[in-house]
């Protein structure tokens, strides 16, 4: 069983061990907003179990979850209060204190990464800041998966077995305390302004090590949600991978650490050993929500639409920035639209506008991840934007590497699914995915030169 318990719902993939075939799914839908009640997730694990056909032929799981969410409990094992989630942008200022007080070549010398409002760290400390009382009484500090997976082991306030909590590399490496020689103590005091060698963190393990839970299933250490999705699509050294999806990320695999002083590029680790360095987006799928709500048409329409206008959108530049934005480190911006004119303003150039803009912001983020001397050979375009024709055809203008779009799956629960298959064999499963290679020509440079001409 692999498990992907992402922003939006958890979604439950129960797979044939040996092909990796689905047998059966499940989901259930998690609330809306950027502070959630932990407990809302485990409620919709397991009723998507549930709807999946419960876990009676299951031998081994794994849960990957979204990166980030600051999960803060007490000595009792009990949730402190609601988990601020990875798109909360109210710790932008703790995360730029951290900064300023530890050093940016510092932070990405020792953790990989520089803080930024995401980051689990930049959010103990605004804890520490506004909710001092909160703060005083932390005695782990879990991220989603994590916790999730303690408690379908059967821990929880009524077992709090502080000491049980696991994880893998690839999510501890998105706390910013976190990195090769393993957790720095120095740096979540830091973040917690009180001494915190008595607060427990989950133990890290291995991509092959497991422990069981209570009716002796293997339990493989979980994923951040990017990690579960490169291990899910197969992405090996040279693969970047695009996901558009409630975030856009772009990620590729590496056997080398990446460690940018800037904070542009996340030098975040892997499931399977080696480096994940990665941008993310806030403003994606939801850009095209928004673009389709207000030329009051559906997404198929919407796709339909821009592939009429030509590459450029004749000039038109939408700046995706409705959330405020990630890379670049923007928690404050807003969306802009360039170029109107008479000509430009159409509805079908609004609706290639969009498209270009999600799709450059992410082309920008690929080309930081590639001057750190990261080699990239092919991309691997997923998520539910991925399904759009029109974002499939202007990917491909977009981007300057062979664009492949492997069948819908869900990747991330497909990825906790190898990782349980794995700690089973102790090897890393090698199942098929299929895919097809999207039309729409060779790169066009034009799309992502009149972008970058309106970047700031």
């Amino acid at each position: 069983m692999g498990v992907d318990s992402s922003t939006q719902s958890c979604k439950v993939v129960i797979v044939d061990t040996s092909t990796g075939h689905l047998v059966r799914s499940g989901r259930a839908s998690h609330p809306d907003g950027t502070e959630v009640d932990p407990s809302t997730w485990w409620e919709a694990l397991q009723a998507a179990i549930a709807d999946a056909g419960g876990m009676d032929d299951v031998e081994a799981w794994s849960i990957a979850g979204q990166q980030h969410g600051m999960v803060a409990l007490d000595a009792q094992g009990r949730i402190i209060r609601p988990a601020l989630l990875w798109n909360d942008t109210r710790s932008a200022d703790a995360a730029a204190d951290l900064i300023d007080e530890v050093g940016a070549m510092r932070f990405a010398e020792r953790t990989g990464v520089v803080p930024v409002a995401s980051f689990t760290a930049a959010k103990l400390r605004w804890l520490a800041d506004h909710e001092p009382g909160d703060a005083g009484r932390v005695a782990a500090v879990a991220l989603p998966h994590d916790w999730l997976t303690w408690r379908l082991r059967g821990f929880g306030p009524e077992n709090p077995a502080l000491e049980e909590l696991i994880t893998d590399r690839s999510d501890a490496s998105g706390t910013a305390y976190w990195g090769e020689g393993g957790y720095d103590l120095d740096i979540l005091s830091q973040a917690l302004r009180r001494e915190a060698a008595a607060v427990a963190l989950p133990r890290v393990l291995s991509p092959d090590e497991y422990v069981t839970d209570a009716d002796g299933r293997r339990v493989a250490p979980g994923a951040g949600d990017n990690a579960g999705a490169a291990l899910g699509v197969g992405a090996h050294s040279g693969d970047a991978v695009v996901s558009i999806g409630t975030s856009g990320t772009v990620f590729a695999v590496t056997d080398r650490p990446v460690r940018d002083a800037t904070g542009t590029v996340a030098g975040f680790a892997d499931a399977a050993g080696g480096w994940l360095p990665l941008i993310a987006t806030l403003n994606a799928a939801r850009v095209l929500d928004a673009a389709a709500d207000l030329l009051g048409v559906g997404h198929d329409e919407l796709s339909a639409l821009a592939l009429t206008a030509s590459p450029g959108a004749g000039g038109l530049v939408m700046q995706p920035w409705f959330e405020g934005e990630r890379t670049p480190n923007r928690p404050d911006a807003t969306a802009t639209l360039f170029g109107m004119t008479l000509a430009s303003t159409t509805r079908a150039n609004l609706a290639r506008a969009a498209i270009e803009g999600v799709l450059c912001g992410l082309a920008e983020g690929l080309a930081a991840i590639r001057a750190q001397g990261v080699e990239t050979h092919r991309i691997l375009l997923i998520g539910g934007g991925s399904q759009s024709a029109a974002v499939r055809t202007i990917a491909a203008q977009v981007f300057d590497l062979p664009v492949v779009v492997p069948e819908p799956r869900e990747y991330v629960a497909q990825g906790a699914a190898v990782q349980a298959a794995w700690v089973l064999s102790g090897s890393r499963p090698g199942w098929e995915t299929g895919s097809t290679a999207p039309t729409g020509g060779e790169s066009n440079p034009v799309i992502l030169e009149q972008y970058r001409r309106r970047l700031p």
